[in-house]
């Protein structure tokens, strides 16, 4: 991997099976710790859906960050992109990795005629905030989730 502050080739493609262990690591990252077999199979899985896909950015072979983004269908909206998920790994942020993840998608997303993007963050998350406000994203509210588990 190249050294911090160098100038990385970085690759943007779609996610594969075999990325399962770094794509495990890099959600751990993000705050959400899965074993590599369970993330190949989320991987499998997702690669059927037809309205739903994962990029990868790597360097070096190596998956630095992805971004994982599909279609939301509601009554009350026209179907809009909706980022489920987004990581950059620390060892390389801020060399413009994530912006260019963030456009792969929206491209995605324009080439399916979707004219909206919609993507959620945790509040405590300032500097991603700060990123997604530098990409012409809008905060347009404020929410609180709730979830209830099953089994």
């Amino acid at each position: 991997m190249n050294p911090r502050g160098a100038k990385a080739k970085v690759t943007v493609r779609e996610i594969r099976p075999e990325d399962a262990g770094d794509v495990a690591e890099l959600s751990g990252e993000l705050g959400y710790p899965v074993a590599p077999p369970d993330m190949a199979q989320r991987i499998h899985a997702q690669l059927q859906l037809r309205d739903h896909v994962t990029y990868l950015a790597c360097v070096d072979d190596r998956a630095v960050g992805w971004i994982d983004v599909g279609i939301t269908h509601h009554l009350q909206a026209d179907p809009y992109a909706e980022i489920g998920g987004f990581v950059v790994s620390g060892e390389v942020r801020s060399l413009g990795i994530g912006k260019q993840l963030l456009a792969r998608a929206e491209q995605w997303a324009a080439e399916r005629g979707l004219r909206r993007v919609l993507v959620r963050s945790q509040i405590a998350r300032d500097r991603a905030h700060r990123f997604y406000l530098r990409e012409g994203y809008k905060q347009t509210k404020t929410s609180a989730v709730f979830t209830k588990e099953f089994g």
